[in-house]
């Protein structure tokens, strides 16, 4: 029963979430567009199928994802050895990043944009092992209870210092990279699972501790395709 309950407020939610963009295609349609039949009905259809995804994906996160992050989170946090967590974090923000299919599109368009010059894997490899080492520091900052700013003030900061530095064509990457990385496999299961490590260790607040995991995420595929860029402006030279 609460397993409906559930799935009925996804729907509710999501159809939500559509209707003002139908509503808003189809003013245009009428206004402005006029565009033929066929092309309504195949994106009646795309919407449909939209709809469905979107209800199929957030119903599997909310019964197995975050569930699943936050009793490995606790788990893991029970054990003695709690540095062992960073290289277990290392392993599982590698491992997630490779499996994003942001992350892969992203690499795809990149490798087609630049007509192989910068090459797929070399993007895909980089920006994950950019995110391992974020969610290593951010399981650092959870066993040693090092403050959030320590470490996002300074990224920032280095990350404006590398601009001049980096190959120009790889800039605006760096940026897009960061919002890709935090796609829904990191959002749904790195989250969850610092949230369910805050838990586990004693005095950790699984609000004030527990966050801020993402915003690491999103910083180190910025600083990991600057420092490529800054490699790529060498050889080249």
């Amino acid at each position: 029963m609460a397993l409906l309950d559930g799935m009925g407020r996804i729907i509710i939610g999501v159809a939500g979430a559509l209707l003002p963009l139908l509503i808003f295609f189809l003013v245009f349609q009428a206004l402005y567009l006029k565009l033929p039949r066929v092309y309504i009905a195949n994106l009646a259809k795309s919407m449909l199928l939209a709809f469905l995804g979107m209800v199929l994906f957030l119903q599997g996160v909310s019964v197995a994802f975050l569930p699943a992050g936050r009793e490995i989170g606790e788990a893991v946090a029970a054990i003695d050895q709690r540095w062992l967590l960073i290289p277990f974090g290392f392993l599982l923000g590698f491992l997630v990043t490779y499996a994003e299919p942001a992350v892969r599109v992203l690499c795809y368009q990149v490798g087609e944009s630049s007509s192989g010059y910068i090459g797929e894997s070399l993007i895909l490899y980089t920006l994950s092992l950019g995110v391992a080492v974020s969610v290593s520091l951010g399981m650092a900052r959870l066993v040693y209870a090092i403050p959030l700013l320590f470490f996002l003030i300074p990224g920032y900061l280095i990350a404006i210092l590398l601009l001049p530095f980096s190959d120009r064509e790889f800039i605006g990457i760096a940026f897009d990279s960061g919002g890709v990385a935090t796609g829904p496999m990191a959002v749904t299961f790195l989250l969850s699972l610092a949230v369910g490590v805050a838990a586990g260790i004693e005095g950790r607040n699984p609000v004030t501790d527990g966050f801020g995991l993402i915003a690491l995420i999103a910083l180190a595929p910025i600083l990991s395709v600057l420092a490529l860029g800054i490699l790529y402006r060498r050889m080249q030279r």
